[in-house]
């Protein structure tokens, strides 16, 4: 375990799914969102942005030991999230791990393993997760020297912008395969991506 907290974000509208909830769809036999808060459980402390209760999304997290946050304003996008988890972070935390919770094929040892890029590179203010073939992906840590930053962005383009400022101290930490980028979030994601698993849910 770490002292530094996995930020779940998880208030999305899933407004690609066709009125289906990408965060509900079963993998491995358990909701993607309840599948992702124990994939990160394993690693460190984690603080889940969630739609206003009530909500089904609330219901798929009873009895796992984490914080769970109603984001009022989730409509806004992915920077409501954030900053509304960034908020119930201990003032004393050395940095926050941002992950997304429609990442179906991110594992605790990736998770593991960008936390241990945090002290194994301390030189850098922001630590990522990255493909096989090197592109930029997740989960993302920030220091605590950019939650100022990270607390007063808006809209729906996550903190891209505060890694664009920073670019010259971000470490990227190999991941196997897509596991940092691949994200389903539409029907024909699901379809095939279950047909590649041989699996149906």
């Amino acid at each position: 375990m770490t002292d530094i907290p996995i930020l779940l974000l998880a208030a999305g509208q899933s407004s690609r799914m066709g009125g289906k909830d990408k965060l509900l769809q079963i993998v491995d036999g358990q909701p993607l969102l309840r599948r992702a808060a124990l994939i990160a459980l394993r690693a460190a402390p984690v603080i889940v942005a969630l739609p206003p209760a009530p909500h089904p999304r609330h219901d798929v997290l009873d009895g796992l030991d984490l914080d769970r946050i109603g984001i009022p304003d989730a409509r806004e996008g992915m920077n409501a999230s954030l900053r509304g988890a960034l908020a119930h972070v201990s003032a004393d935390a050395r940095a926050a791990m941002i992950l997304l919770a429609d990442l179906p094929e991110i594992t605790t040892e990736d998770l593991t393993a960008v936390l241990g890029s945090v002290r194994s590179h301390p030189d850098k203010l922001i630590w990522r997760g990255a493909t096989a073939g090197g592109k930029p992906g997740h989960p993302v840590v920030f220091d605590h020297s950019l939650f100022d930053c990270l607390s007063h962005l808006s809209g729906d383009q996550g903190a891209q912008s505060v890694v664009r400022a920073n670019s010259e101290n971000v470490h990227l930490h190999t991941l196997p395969g897509q596991n940092a980028l691949l994200d389903l979030d539409t029907p024909e994601d699901w379809a095939a991506w279950r047909a590649k698993r041989g699996t149906l849910n």
